[in-house]
């Protein structure tokens, strides 16, 4: 098996026991749910074919639902976030071309880079499980709260791994 694969299973593996062990156990408030999990789908390697990235996302989604209980809320948000991700990665290129086995990350594509692609997928995450798991326009304000409160928290835990993991080695 390459490094990269061992890599990126590892980092699976690690993201899932952090979300499901310690994450969903620490209770913010009702309006902050953060996830790191996503971030193993985010960090793939820009070459991971298309359906090793839907294929990825439903066994890390459906995972977490099984140990959170949630029937399927966070398996749709997650295939949603790796069905977009091709077409994020192409609106925030501008023209640049990626290697093919490099991971997004901030190490190697900068700071304002990263911002902006993690910035979009968070947000996309967030408001497909939110809005699913509210489905009623009546709460539409507070579900609007809770998208912008979580991914704000989950912005902060995933450069917080960031500056643990990928600029550590730099």
């Amino acid at each position: 098996m390459s490094p990269i694969v061992t890599k990126n299973i590892l980092r699976f593996a690690a993201l899932l026991f952090l979300q499901v062990l310690v994450i969903d156990h620490i209770q913010i408030s009702s309006m902050v749910t953060p996830f790191i999990y996503i971030l193993a789908i985010i960090m793939l390697p820009f070459n991971t074919p298309r359906w090793l990235l839907l294929f990825s996302a439903f066994v890390l989604g459906f995972l977490v639902d099984i140990f959170s209980g949630t029937m399927g809320l966070n398996m749709s948000a997650t295939l949603t976030i790796a069905f977009v991700r091709p077409y994020v990665l192409n609106l925030i290129s501008f023209g640049r071309d990626y290697e093919d086995e490099e991971a997004p990350n901030m190490k190697n594509l900068g700071v304002d880079w990263f911002v902006a692609y993690v910035s979009i997928m968070i947000v996309i995450h967030h408001s497909a499980i939110f809005f699913l798991e509210v489905f009623r326009l009546s709460e539409l304000g507070t579900t609007f709260l809770r998208i912008i409160y979580s991914s704000l928290a989950t912005f902060v835990l995933v450069f917080l791994w960031q500056f643990l993991f990928a600029l550590r080695k730099g």
